[in-house]
């Protein structure tokens, strides 16, 4: 429980359910030089477990935020890559140690307030039976029934979060539950009302997973060495200075300065970086232009949620809420976890080190890394 009104109205109807319900806030690392929030989202997440009559703990996931998230990003950026940090929280933090967390107390499942769905092809779960004194299972008795799993965008299409979750394998949806997924967000706001939830009318939070809306520019000049460089158009002509070129990423038009003519020209967009000499490259938007497109991506990290077989039709997201293009082929690579993609028509150029989420339908394949 964040403290935001999806995961205490995701509580509130599993606990109408007839689940047996414990409220956990994840208190995880923030900055020294921003903003102290937690402990007033843990406050409201309290009050929701309170008015809902449930347990609640905090978990200290603090070093594994660190390690997996933050030192992660930090990582990527000065790499020259733009990372998704949203995507490895889920995998690590979310899906990875509070999951662990979880078995090691007994819980059958894990539930958050992602606007996603799971479509299971198992009928009915074999719950743990041998127990311990306490009456509790014990976690080498840990057994549900094996079966299929698929994972699906949220009802709700302007917050399907079905993007942020493609690192989930069968394992961990297994053991999650996604109790408004099937909700429209503004159904969820209503339920809130009804159950008389102390955070309804929140508004919801926006930026980075638990961290919120920081100036990623800032953030990263307290972590990386980076100076000034020259702003180039497609000639190389150099129209104005940048921060870092390692600060940036692909289609910013925004955080790098111009001699524009004058205040009625089109925004200027990074369409590349050269880490090596510090120089970022800007144009306008022309998506018939070779430099700004592209029809192939090389990808990563692959995981495959869905399994051996997948559908003929399949399309990739490859940013949030970004449309969905079609594939014409998917080529394995020689490496595991390696594979080319191959779209119909050309797409908008892609940054290395984003996140690509396949789809067949409603229906989320996996995904991976863009690696070039």
């Amino acid at each position: 429980m964040s403290g935001g009104v999806d995961s205490s109205v995701a509580a509130a109807l599993l606990k109408k359910d007839g689940y047996d319900v414990v409220g956990v806030f994840i208190k995880v690392w923030q900055a020294d030089f921003l903003p102290c929030n937690w402990r007033e989202e843990r406050r409201e997440a309290m009050r929701a477990a309170a008015h809902l009559g449930i347990p609640f703990l905090t978990l200290d996931l603090e070093k594994a935020y660190k390690k997996e998230v933050v030192d992660y990003m930090i990582r990527e950026y000065g790499a020259g890559r733009v990372p998704n940090p949203d995507v490895m929280c889920n995998k690590h933090v979310k899906f990875g140690a509070f999951l662990d967390f979880a078995k090691k107390h007994g819980a059958d499942f894990i539930a958050t307030g992602h606007y996603a769905r799971i479509q299971s092809s198992v009928a009915s779960c074999q719950l743990p039976v041998n127990t311990n004194a306490e009456g509790k299972a014990s976690t080498s008795d840990w057994q549900l029934a094996t079966g299929n799993y698929k994972l699906l965008s949220g009802a709700d299409k302007e917050k399907d979060q079905s993007y942020f979750l493609w690192t989930l394998t069968q394992n961990e949806l297994r053991h999650t539950l996604f109790p408004i997924g099937h909700l429209l967000k503004k159904d969820v706001r209503k339920l809130a009302r009804k159950f008389g939830l102390p955070n309804a009318d929140k508004k919801d939070s926006q930026g980075l997973c638990f961290m919120g809306k920081i100036d990623m520019q800032e953030f990263l000049q307290h972590y990386l060495k980076t100076t000034k460089g020259s702003v180039l158009n497609e000639k190389g002509d150099v129209v104005g200075d940048h921060e870092g070129a390692m600060l940036y990423t692909i289609g910013q038009r925004h955080g790098f300065r111009t001699h524009k003519k004058s205040t009625n020209e089109q925004p200027l967009f990074v369409i590349a970086k050269d880490i090596k000499h510090n120089t970022i490259t800007v144009a306008y938007r022309d998506p018939h232009s070779a430099t700004q497109t592209q029809q192939t991506l090389a990808v990563e990290s692959v995981n495959n949620i869905y399994g051996n077989t997948w559908p003929s039709e399949i399309s990739a997201r490859v940013r949030y809420h970004g449309a969905l293009h079609p594939i014409e082929r998917i080529t394995l690579e020689g490496r595991a976890g390696e594979m080319e993609i191959a779209f119909r028509r050309t797409i908008e150029r892609v940054a290395p080190g984003q996140s690509v989420a396949l789809y067949a339908g409603e229906v989320c394949l996996g995904g991976g890394i863009v690696s070039t």
